[in-house]
């Protein structure tokens, strides 16, 4: 059966630059469809739109736009495609050590590098800082080399003094860091969204990274803190919150486009993982959207 290889993606700096920094407009950015990692630690700010997030083993729906922090190796959909719908999205790549190993040893850099620990798991930040960060880095592309290596510091620093966050893989998402290791989560995610909307069979997966079934459901609760079946669940339920935001259908048709072959059953999923029954979400979301 055939597989969709990971990707490592190489990065290199901006001309003139310790770090990358890449505006995008609308649609130039569509890698919503690639797993992908890299040692740098990666700024995300789309304006605007609606779409999915897949992060380590967290998968959700953002509207509105989404400003995230994701931390080095940790493997990554793109956030943006032909029908997100934002305006332009804006990427800055930051390896650990790009200012020097011992910089942020620092007293002063103390916050930051908090952050940075914290975004192993991937962060969102939201409200008001994911306004007011995003203007900023929006103007970091008109700005000199040195003053835009300022400015990253001070959304840095702002971001770690921030409340509206949620950490993503808040029970934890754990590489070994590994060649093997990534290749093979890559390899699963990539199946999981390939093949949602079809009944996918434990033992089916696990041969495909050669493990036994056994093995392999230790391997992902070990790294994901979630089994596998439960993530795929959650995969089909955001696939459905998509859907009932953004597709004129039936809620039924909602059901089993999504990968549910038992109405009763996703209705129960659905209130239990958003907290609102299927057509309240659908209705809020409009509201939100339009």
């Amino acid at each position: 059966m055939k597989t969709i290889a990971p990707a490592l993606e190489v990065i290199s700096n901006s001309y003139g630059s310790s770090f990358t920094y890449t505006k995008h407009a609308e649609k130039t950015n569509s890698k919503a469809h690639l797993w992908h990692y890299h040692p740098e630690i990666e700024l995300v700010y789309i304006n605007g739109g609606a779409g999915k997030r897949q992060i380590g083993s967290h998968v959700s729906y953002y509207t509105n736009g989404s400003l995230i922090l994701i931390g080095a190796n940790l493997p990554h959909c793109g956030f943006t495609n032909e029908q997100t719908g934002n305006i332009n999205e804006t990427v800055i790549h930051i390896k650990p050590e790009f200012l020097g190993n011992d910089f942020f040893v620092a007293p002063e850099m103390k916050k930051v590098r908090n952050l940075f620990s914290q975004a192993k798991a991937g962060i969102a930040f939201g409200g008001e800082t994911k306004k007011r960060i995003g203007k900023k880095i929006e103007m970091m592309e008109k700005q000199l080399p040195f003053e835009r290596l300022l400015t990253l510091l001070s959304v840095l620093d702002e971001l770690d003094s921030s409340e509206e966050y949620t950490v993503l893989n808040a029970d934890g998402f754990s590489l070994e860091l590994q060649t093997q290791d990534n290749d093979r989560i890559n390899v699963i995610f990539n199946y999981v969204k390939d093949h949602f909307q079809e009944s996918i069979a434990i033992d089916e997966v696990s041969s495909l990274v050669s493990m036994t079934t056994p093995s392999f459901c230790r391997y992902f609760k070990k790294i994901s803190n979630k089994t596998f079946t439960e993530f795929v669940n959650e995969y089909r339920l955001v696939h459905a919150s998509k859907l009932l935001a953004e597709k004129p259908i039936s809620i039924n048709e909602v059901c089993y486009e999504s990968g549910f072959n038992n109405f009763s059953h996703f209705s129960k999923s659905f209130k239990q993982y958003t907290g609102k029954s299927a057509s309240q979400y659908r209705h809020e979301h409009k509201i939100i959207i339009s």
